[in-house]
């Protein structure tokens, strides 16, 4: 999970510079926006590992 720690880090970083840069305020959002997909997938890359371990516990208990 330090990943997506890091990677929101980035994606508010995008976020304060699209506020402070106004010249260039739809670059920083779009990558601010590259930035939450990236959190997006690691949420679900995370949740579909834990899903798979739950699924092996499952089958050896059977």
């Amino acid at each position: 999970m330090n990943r997506l720690v890091e990677i929101r880090s980035q994606e508010s970083l995008c976020r304060e510079r699209a506020a402070l840069d106004f010249n260039r305020r739809g670059f920083w959002l779009a990558q601010a926006k590259e930035w939450e997909q990236r959190a997006l997938d690691e949420i679900a890359y995370h949740f579909r590992e834990c899903n798979l371990a739950h699924g092996d516990l499952h089958a050896i208990a059977s």
